[in-house]
């Protein structure tokens, strides 16, 4: 949408509905000639080692052709493309799928060793400009995460991110800058392809951890820049329908961060485990446990409980209830004694004389 749209009364695209987010579609013949020529180089190599008895497997290709490009296209000529001069959130969806979903994918094709195998010649002078000593520089951990989070930034808090609603052409280089960080970044962490220096895995860890905490900064410095970015172009384009201005610019920066919500969702089940262990625990304090299986000597014989006598009722043992376990020190035979009246020895009520044998 160019800026010919925001003069006047609101000339855009009609309400956004789940039927229309299925049913837009708008042509964005920059990104279609580049990801036409990207899908045909690579098949083109593809098809080279399969001349050469040696396949490509198919599970790089799966990543690079399908999923790679197949979200470049979706994030830019889906309805994310009809509506991203419209609307911010949806801008902040496409930008986070440029930044970070397609490039992984695309590093997961593994091209460079597929232009490798295919093409020898091309590929030793492409490992040779791996192994630079420019490339070991600019590929440095600390130097390809700073960029991954600085970018963005520029982005939203520059005039950068207004020219691009106002501008064709800056939309897309804005397009192509925030993909080539998110390649760099991504090919060197996953080093799947030759890369100009393998760090330690423990580097990758800290530096995938700075990534992760850029993205909820820049997410949450959206959420609270009480100024509205680029208010005069959302104020001009006089929407009227969606969220208001600040709830959407506030929806775009949850986007950005990962997180719409602090609060766990109302719809947890109660049978999680973080809500039984409490009444578990209690129930186990209380002695309402299932007793367990254990072997008692009786005459030098082991014995085992029966599932009949696990059923049984709790007896007390030493004054507690719980369990049939044996006091510590006590020998090997696990001294009971019965639920009975205090005072009244083996539970016979007083006066009450059993019958001799002989009568």
């Amino acid at each position: 949408m160019a800026g010919g749209l925001i003069a006047g009364p609101y000339s855009g695209p009609p309400e956004l509905t789940l039927g229309r987010a299925v049913t837009s579609w708008t042509l964005d013949l920059p990104v279609l000639v580049a990801v036409l020529a990207a899908a045909g180089l690579y098949l083109a190599g593809m098809r080279q080692r399969r001349r050469a008895g040696q396949p490509w497997p198919a599970g790089p290709a799966l990543a690079f052709l399908a999923v790679g490009l197949g979200t470049v296209v979706i994030a830019t000529m889906s309805f994310l493309g009809v509506y991203q001069d419209v609307l911010f959130w949806i801008r902040a969806v496409q930008n986070v799928l440029l930044l970070l979903v397609a490039p992984l994918f695309l590093a997961l094709g593994r091209p460079l060793s597929l232009l490798i195998a295919a093409r020898p010649a091309a590929g030793a002078r492409a490992q040779a400009m791996v192994r630079s000593r420019a490339a070991r520089v600019l590929t440095f951990p600390a130097i390809t995460a700073m960029v991954l989070v600085i970018v963005p930034f520029l982005l939203y808090f520059t005039s950068w991110y207004e020219a691009g609603l106002r501008s064709d052409p800056v939309r897309e280089l804005t397009y192509a800058a925030l993909m080539a960080p998110g390649l760099v970044f991504f090919w060197t962490l996953l080093r799947v392809d030759p890369v100009p220096r393998a760090y330690p895995s423990l580097v990758s860890l800290w530096v995938t951890g700075a990534e992760v905490v850029g993205d909820a900064v820049l997410g949450l410095a959206v959420i609270a820049d009480q100024h509205l970015i680029a208010g005069s172009y959302y104020q001009a384009l006089a929407r009227p329908w969606g969220p208001t201005l600040r709830a959407d610019q506030v929806i775009g920066g949850g986007a950005l961060s990962g997180r719409t919500s602090r609060r766990p969702p109302r719809w947890t089940p109660n049978w999680t485990p973080a809500r039984r262990w409490p009444a578990r625990k209690a129930r186990r304090r209380q002695g309402w446990h299932r007793p367990r299986r254990r072997t008692a000597s009786h005459g030098g014989k082991a014995t085992t409980a029966s599932p009949a006598a696990s059923a049984a009722p709790a007896k007390v043992i030493d004054g507690r209830p719980g369990s049939l376990a044996s006091r510590q020190g006590q020998g090997s035979v696990t001294k009971e004694r019965s639920l009975e009246p205090a005072g009244v020895p083996g539970g016979r009520p007083p006066g009450l004389a059993l019958p001799s044998s002989g009568a």
